[in-house]
């Protein structure tokens, strides 16, 4: 039962195209998917979920996502300051919607480091603010 056919498939060219951003929309006011989301929307949730995913902790995800930030816990805030930026750039960069991370800020305030960036994109930009302790 295989399909005759006069064409041969391995000689098309192979076309590349970017992934879609359709995804589930997560209501986390209510705890709840709450319809699908597309475009920057999707982005900003894709970023706001890889900054609470630890990378290489969780068997389901790949290498490549989540962040790192946690190793910082207990630094020195001027090796922390240092770290963050390579962190936020290895953390959202992998995802092939996002062209670049720029306007990288770090400051330490008392045990708090708090990184703020704009995140680049097909679909625009947007600022984002991260915090965790150190």
């Amino acid at each position: 039962m295989i399909p005759e056919t006069d064409e041969n498939l391995l000689n098309e060219p192979l076309v590349d195209q970017p992934m879609p951003s359709l995804t589930w929309q997560i209501d986390l006011g209510r705890g709840r998917i709450a319809g699908k989301t597309d475009g920057l929307d999707a982005i900003k949730q894709a970023v706001f979920k890889v900054f609470q995913t630890d990378r290489f902790w969780y068997d389901i995800y790949s290498f490549d996502y989540g962040h790192e930030l946690t190793l910082l816990l207990g630094s020195s805030p001027v090796f922390a300051r240092s770290e963050a930026n390579r962190m936020i750039q290895e953390a959202l960069l992998p995802d092939d919607r996002i062209d670049s991370v720029e306007n990288v800020e770090v400051e330490v305030d008392g045990d708090q480091l708090i990184i703020r960036f704009t995140v680049v994109t097909a679909y625009g930009s947007f600022e984002q603010e991260v915090s965790r302790n150190v």
